[in-house]
């Protein structure tokens, strides 16, 4: 049987455990979601039927501070890969050191298949079955695979609705009119950057004239590459869920960004016209270009036991959660390619959130350029802080990441003690 993505998490987490010496009971309660919800979300679709959708929403940890995590749309959701990502949610907050535990929601559709009315009802239906576990002191949902600041505008609503007030700090990742943040958009696209920027530095590389293939053309894809093309990297493929475009030049990536979005819908790779361009419809092929950086921005599980050896950048910066399984690391790692784990390399949504959120407490709210400018104080402190150990201890900066995070998470819980 085909190890699974929480199966991976885990593995991940008692190798860590053993690393660290950690008390078993401690390990068991790390390894152990709080909470598990899944809940039947029925709507009228467009033709007047009722279709019936699963939903989920995993806490994993509160030791640290409320739950956080994003909220993705996707066919192939279910509960296995909601809890692997809370736990990793759990993990990420702590490298990050913002003052929350690890969360995650999902909903098993295909957006792409449903109109924009039926979305907002699934959002909405959805809001109003999660309310009793989520708020603003409790669990802070957010925008992931297939939802954007308009799906967390009908979350807050219905929210605000049910709870008789305009609730600002129940989501994050909002519309600025709704109180969101300026610099969240962009954030876990620019959090990849700055961190393929330090591991460059890091490398004594330039990057100027660095050769860059990103997996994954949604938020995060697009701005990473959007990002590293400004700084001077040479995006030389892109991918979507059609396939892959091609140019060793470069790919014009802010034309691209463009292209995709001139409609109502996302427009596919598959229709761009490009006179330098190459097109390919086997969308893995991306990743095994023969760059210097390749950025997995895409879904879990790409890089597996089965195409690890054929991986050939120098460095591998994770913009996805879980984009390379637990067997597929150590091959990734004999070959000599730099990872950066997902729990450091796209933590910068998580920290914009964290921002979003004390902006919404307060009703204060910050300019673009303050919110940047602490993304990168922290974002450059905990990359320095797993290079280091990862230095020190002679370990892969996965390893180290965890080592960071899990250590965090369990003196937490060793401060706070087991209630009652």
């Amino acid at each position: 049987m085909a190890q699974t993505f929480y199966d991976s998490v885990l593995e991940q987490i008692d190798s860590t455990v053993e690393r660290i010496c950690l008390d078993p009971g401690i390990a068991k309660i790390i390894k152990t979601p709080e909470r598990e919800l899944t809940v039947q979300i029925p709507i009228v679709n467009d033709e007047g039927e009722i279709d019936v959708f699963r939903g989920f929403r995993v806490q994993h940890s509160s030791a640290r501070g409320p739950c956080k995590g994003g909220i993705r749309y996707h066919p192939d959701t279910d509960i296995e890969e909601v809890k692997a990502l809370a736990t990793l949610m759990s993990l990420k907050c702590a490298v990050a050191n913002v003052p929350y535990g690890g969360a995650k929601g999902g909903i098993a559709c295909d957006p792409r298949e449903l109109s924009r009315c039926e979305v907002q009802k699934i959002t909405k239906r959805y809001a109003a079955m999660i309310l009793p576990i989520i708020g603003p002191k409790k669990d802070i949902p957010a925008p992931d695979v297939n939802t954007n600041p308009e799906t967390m505008g009908w979350f807050m609503d219905a929210a605000s609705m049910y709870e008789g007030n305009t609730m600002l700090d129940i989501v994050t990742g909002k519309p600025l009119e709704l109180g969101g943040s300026l610099g969240r958009k962009e954030a876990t696209g620019r959090g990849v950057m700055l961190n393929t920027l330090e591991i460059l530095k890091h490398l004594d590389r330039d990057v100027k004239g660095t050769t860059v293939a990103v997996q994954g053309f949604g938020n995060v894809g697009s701005i990473a590459a959007h990002l590293l093309a400004e700084k001077g990297a040479r995006i030389v493929a892109l991918s979507d869920v059609s396939g892959v475009l091609h140019d060793p030049d470069g790919l014009d990536v802010s034309k691209l960004m463009d292209f995709v979005h001139s409609s109502e819908r996302p427009r596919l790779f598959s229709e761009y016209e490009c006179p330098n361009c190459v097109f390919e419809k086997d969308g893995k092929n991306i990743l095994y270009s023969d760059v210097d950086v390749l950025i997995p921005a895409a879904l879990e599980n790409q890089i597996t036991i089965d195409n690890a050896d054929r991986v050939r950048a120098n460095v591998v910066v994770e913009g996805a959660n879980g984009p390379i399984t637990r067997k597929a690391d150590a091959v990734v790692n004999e070959k000599g390619i730099h990872v950066i784990p997902d729990i450091l390399a796209n933590s910068g949504g998580v920290i914009v959130s964290y921002f979003e959120w004390v902006q919404g407490i307060q009703s204060f709210f910050w300019d673009e350029d303050e919110v940047n400018r602490h993304l990168k104080r922290i974002m450059l402190r905990s990359f320095s802080e797993v290079w280091d150990l990862s230095r020190k201890e002679n370990i892969s900066m996965r390893d180290s990441a965890f080592m960071n995070g899990v250590s965090k998470i369990a003196r937490a819980l060793e401060l706070r003690g087991i209630f009652p």
